[in-house]
């Protein structure tokens, strides 16, 4: 065994046991006052080993991602192969929210009280409810939102007003467009990698974008969907900053950046990421002046209708602490974040992002190489940042998603790829079976 390779699987081990101190020492807590608010800590889950309609095609899905699909992303032309990812992705994320049934694992999860759904017929005039959407964000506010409406810009929860507004109301549809649009971000990154690094690295990437344990949170939350809009917002700001098209890219990147950011306050945080894709992308300043124009559009609209960002925000922070976020402890969350994060990305991302973060080598890496590590550590930087905000204690498998979908393309550096994804596959599919997780 190389020695490479060895590392590879301590870092693996490492992450394992962080995840296996944080099981233990957050049931202590929970049994102990209860003040973590979940229920299998550190993810907000149940304990209800079980299997449904979505096993079987779960696991014809892993195992056949195992078997064909490295070869097949290093031959399938480049269309093709995005195409493919999308489809396998759809088909994995599918098969795992099926493993819970269409009730519970679909249809169910966006209607829930603290959900969006909800607050759906309460934007009849959507200008005069978002004139009076800061009123209602406080728990002791009347007719005060649910726990996700009111912890989001109106963005995300006129997403599904407007899908309720062409006849695709209720959570069917609901959780249909979250898995349809977030199984899109694999593609929006692998456009980014091949962009900015190389296509080789890109094709590596493909298969661990496919089976990543994340899947079983992109279906169903509205997370997933944030996710995607973020990654195209980041793909199309790659393919600008390389000259391709810059001025259309450009603006359409700056216009999805604006639109991340009333989905989910968090999400400026991915500023980081395009930073990065700026700092490895190229000096001209045309593209940068077109995406700037496209992300006021957002805001200007927004605005104009009477939905003051900044006061949104500081409204929530106050209603952050008024609910579980001021009792969960800072102390446990803060390291136990990371552990959701093991989960969501799986040990072949932990090992990937070893290789990937910038260190010392015995040769210089090509610029491919570079470039690539560089985005990882941006969304690395970003994700540790939102950990020690402490405005992410808990639930981060969900909320975090859109900065973990740019480590796993950290697995391109790996080699030995089928029997990394076999842990990849592994995982999640334990997840899925052994626990009822609150998406």
């Amino acid at each position: 065994m190389n020695r490479d390779l060895l590392r590879d699987l301590y870092a693996a081990v490492c992450a394992a046991l962080l995840v296996l101190t944080a099981v233990l020492v957050g049931a202590a807590i929970q049994h102990r006052d209860g003040s973590l608010r979940v229920g299998w800590p550190p993810l907000l889950a149940s304990w209800d080993p079980h299997v449904g309609p979505g096993t079987p095609a779960a696991v014809v899905v892993a195992a056949a991602v195992v078997a064909y699909g490295p070869t097949l992303a290093a031959r399938l032309p480049w269309r093709p192969l995005l195409l493919a990812v999308w489809g396998t992705g759809m088909a994995w994320t599918w098969s795992l929210a099926l493993v819970d049934g269409w009730h519970r694992g679909v249809a169910e999860q966006l209607t829930t009280r603290n959900e969006y759904l909800p607050a759906v017929g309460r934007f009849h005039d959507i200008p005069a409810a978002l004139r009076d959407f800061t009123r209602h964000i406080l728990i002791d506010s009347p007719d005060n939102w649910g726990a996700h409406v009111a912890g989001h810009p109106p963005g995300a929860t006129l997403t599904f007003v407007l899908l309720d507004r062409i006849g695709l109301g209720g959570g069917g549809w609901a959780g249909t467009w979250c898995i349809t649009a977030g199984t899109t971000a694999a593609v929006a990154v692998l456009v980014a990698v091949r962009t900015l690094a190389d296509e080789s690295l890109a094709r590596r990437a493909a298969p661990f974008l496919v089976l990543a344990p994340a899947a079983v949170w992109v279906g169903t939350s509205a997370d997933g969907y944030f996710a995607a809009v973020a990654a195209w917002a980041v793909a199309l700001l790659a393919l600008a900053v390389r000259g391709v098209r810059p001025g259309l890219n450009g603006f359409c990147s700056g216009l999805l950046f604006g639109l991340t950011v009333y989905l989910s306050y968090g999400l400026t945080l991915m500023v980081v990421v395009a930073g990065a894709v700026v700092w490895a992308g190229s000096s001209r300043r045309r593209p940068l002046l077109f995406a700037l124009a496209g992300f006021v559009v957002v805001p200007a609209v927004f605005t104009a209708l009477g939905f003051e960002w900044w006061e949104g925000y500081r409204i929530l922070v106050t209603r952050y602490y008024q609910g579980a976020g001021g009792v969960r402890p800072y102390g446990y969350w803060v390291w136990a974040n990371l552990a959701c994060t093991v989960l969501i990305v799986g040990p072949a991302t932990v090992a990937g992002v070893r290789r990937a973060v910038p260190r010392r080598h015995p040769a210089p890496p090509n610029r491919g190489d570079r470039r690539l590590g560089l985005l990882v550590t941006a969304a690395l930087l970003a994700l540790l940042v939102a950990d020690l905000s402490g405005m992410s204690k808990a639930e981060t498998e969900r909320i975090w998603l859109p900065f973990a979908v740019w480590l796993l393309p950290a697995c391109a550096f790996l080699t030995g790829a089928r029997g990394w994804l076999v842990g990849q596959a592994v995982l999640a599919l334990l997840v899925n079976h052994l626990l009822l997780t609150g998406w």
